[in-house]
Protein backbone atom coordinates (compact mmCIF):
# COMPACT_ATOMS: atom_id res chain seq x y z
CA UNK A 1 0.00 0.00 0.00
CA UNK A 2 1.12 3.47 -1.11
CA UNK A 3 2.01 6.12 1.70
CA UNK A 4 0.24 8.34 -0.90
CA UNK A 5 -2.99 9.67 -0.05
CA UNK A 6 -4.43 8.32 -2.72
CA UNK A 7 -8.17 8.70 -2.19
CA UNK A 8 -8.05 12.26 -3.43
CA UNK A 9 -7.12 10.56 -6.95
CA UNK A 10 -5.25 11.76 -8.84
CA UNK A 11 -6.20 15.45 -10.11
CA UNK A 12 -6.62 15.63 -6.36
CA UNK A 13 -2.84 14.69 -5.75
CA UNK A 14 -1.44 16.75 -7.80
CA UNK A 15 -3.44 19.98 -7.23
CA UNK A 16 -2.67 19.57 -3.63
CA UNK A 17 1.36 19.80 -4.36
CA UNK A 18 1.00 23.19 -6.51
CA UNK A 19 -1.03 24.03 -3.07
CA UNK A 20 2.00 23.18 -1.13
CA UNK A 21 4.50 24.66 -3.41
CA UNK A 22 2.74 27.81 -3.40
CA UNK A 23 2.42 28.07 -0.17
CA UNK A 24 6.49 27.33 -0.13
CA UNK A 25 7.19 29.98 -2.13
CA UNK A 26 5.25 32.53 0.18
CA UNK A 27 7.48 31.75 2.65
CA UNK A 28 10.59 32.31 0.37
CA UNK A 29 8.78 35.40 -0.69
CA UNK A 30 8.21 37.06 2.26
CA UNK A 31 11.96 36.74 3.89
CA UNK A 32 13.53 38.17 0.33
CA UNK A 33 11.04 40.95 1.00
CA UNK A 34 12.32 41.82 4.54
CA UNK A 35 16.17 41.52 2.83
CA UNK A 36 16.78 38.54 5.26
CA UNK A 37 18.40 36.18 2.60
CA UNK A 38 20.27 34.36 5.25
CA UNK A 39 17.19 33.20 6.34
CA UNK A 40 15.29 32.74 2.91
CA UNK A 41 18.17 30.35 1.64
CA UNK A 42 17.10 27.32 3.31
CA UNK A 43 13.61 28.00 3.07
CA UNK A 44 14.18 28.61 -1.15
CA UNK A 45 16.29 25.43 -1.12
CA UNK A 46 13.13 23.76 0.31
CA UNK A 47 10.59 25.52 -2.31
CA UNK A 48 12.94 24.80 -4.66
CA UNK A 49 13.72 21.07 -4.16
CA UNK A 50 9.76 20.39 -3.99
CA UNK A 51 8.94 22.60 -7.42
CA UNK A 52 11.96 20.11 -9.12
CA UNK A 53 10.24 17.00 -7.43
CA UNK A 54 6.63 17.96 -8.82
CA UNK A 55 7.86 18.65 -11.99
CA UNK A 56 9.83 15.21 -12.25
CA UNK A 57 6.63 13.43 -10.80
CA UNK A 58 4.88 14.89 -13.81
CA UNK A 59 7.40 14.59 -16.58
CA UNK A 60 8.76 10.83 -15.16
CA UNK A 61 5.40 9.31 -14.33
CA UNK A 62 2.50 11.47 -14.77
CA UNK A 63 2.83 12.75 -18.53
CA UNK A 64 4.40 9.36 -20.26
CA UNK A 65 1.16 7.53 -18.22
CA UNK A 66 -1.02 9.71 -20.05
CA UNK A 67 0.63 10.23 -23.39
CA UNK A 68 0.95 6.47 -23.66
CA UNK A 69 -3.00 6.34 -22.50
CA UNK A 70 -4.19 9.06 -24.50
CA UNK A 71 -2.30 8.26 -27.80
CA UNK A 72 -0.80 11.69 -27.98
CA UNK A 73 3.22 11.25 -27.85
CA UNK A 74 5.32 13.76 -28.49
CA UNK A 75 2.48 16.42 -28.97
CA UNK A 76 -0.62 17.01 -27.10
CA UNK A 77 -0.90 19.05 -23.63
CA UNK A 78 2.22 17.65 -22.13
CA UNK A 79 4.15 18.74 -25.12
CA UNK A 80 3.35 22.50 -23.98
CA UNK A 81 3.42 21.35 -19.76
CA UNK A 82 6.88 20.03 -20.64
CA UNK A 83 8.27 23.61 -22.68
CA UNK A 84 6.81 25.31 -19.12
CA UNK A 85 8.76 23.28 -17.06
CA UNK A 86 11.79 24.11 -18.84
CA UNK A 87 11.30 27.63 -18.38
CA UNK A 88 10.61 27.18 -15.07
CA UNK A 89 13.89 25.28 -14.49
CA UNK A 90 15.34 27.88 -15.95
CA UNK A 91 13.87 30.78 -13.77
CA UNK A 92 14.44 28.17 -10.70
CA UNK A 93 18.39 28.33 -12.03
CA UNK A 94 18.11 32.45 -11.58
CA UNK A 95 16.47 32.83 -8.60
CA UNK A 96 19.39 30.56 -6.95
CA UNK A 97 22.04 32.44 -8.22
CA UNK A 98 20.67 35.80 -6.89
CA UNK A 99 20.18 34.11 -3.76
CA UNK A 100 23.94 32.75 -3.56
CA UNK A 101 24.54 36.11 -4.46
CA UNK A 102 23.08 37.96 -1.94
CA UNK A 103 20.47 39.55 -4.23
CA UNK A 104 17.32 39.48 -3.04
CA UNK A 105 16.03 42.27 -5.20
CA UNK A 106 17.11 40.77 -7.70
CA UNK A 107 15.62 37.39 -6.81
CA UNK A 108 12.21 38.93 -5.69
CA UNK A 109 11.71 40.07 -9.48
CA UNK A 110 12.49 37.04 -11.21
CA UNK A 111 10.14 35.44 -8.64
CA UNK A 112 8.07 36.85 -9.60
CA UNK A 113 8.11 36.01 -13.29
CA UNK A 114 8.29 32.82 -12.16
CA UNK A 115 5.29 33.01 -10.49
CA UNK A 116 3.27 34.35 -12.98
CA UNK A 117 4.30 31.60 -15.63
CA UNK A 118 3.85 28.63 -12.29
CA UNK A 119 0.12 30.24 -11.82
CA UNK A 120 -0.92 30.17 -15.81
CA UNK A 121 0.51 26.76 -16.06
CA UNK A 122 -1.71 25.33 -13.05
CA UNK A 123 -4.74 26.98 -14.21
CA UNK A 124 -3.98 24.67 -17.67
CA UNK A 125 -3.16 21.84 -15.79
CA UNK A 126 -5.45 22.11 -12.78
CA UNK A 127 -8.58 22.82 -15.66
CA UNK A 128 -7.99 20.55 -18.56
CA UNK A 129 -4.66 18.05 -17.84
CA UNK A 130 -5.00 16.51 -14.63
CA UNK A 131 -8.90 16.21 -14.98
CA UNK A 132 -8.19 14.46 -18.22
CA UNK A 133 -5.83 12.47 -17.28
CA UNK A 134 -7.77 11.25 -14.18
CA UNK A 135 -10.40 10.02 -17.08
CA UNK A 136 -8.03 7.79 -18.95
CA UNK A 137 -5.66 6.61 -16.12
CA UNK A 138 -8.30 6.35 -13.08
CA UNK A 139 -7.79 2.51 -12.91
CA UNK A 140 -4.06 3.21 -12.79
CA UNK A 141 -3.58 5.67 -10.45
CA UNK A 142 -2.91 3.11 -7.22
CA UNK A 143 0.20 1.86 -9.50
CA UNK A 144 0.92 5.35 -10.23
CA UNK A 145 1.08 6.70 -6.85
CA UNK A 146 3.04 3.87 -5.76
CA UNK A 147 5.74 4.82 -8.31
CA UNK A 148 5.45 8.69 -7.32
CA UNK A 149 6.93 7.25 -3.48
CA UNK A 150 10.26 7.51 -4.91
CA UNK A 151 10.27 11.06 -4.98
Amino acid sequence: MSSIDISSGLAGFFTQDHRDCDARWADVEELLDSADIETARPVWQKFEAGMRRHIAMEEEVLFPAFDSRSGMSGGGPTAMMRMEHQQMRGLLDQIGVAIEAGDAQDAMDIGDTLLMLIQQHNVKEEGMLYPMAENMLAWEWEDLAARLEKY
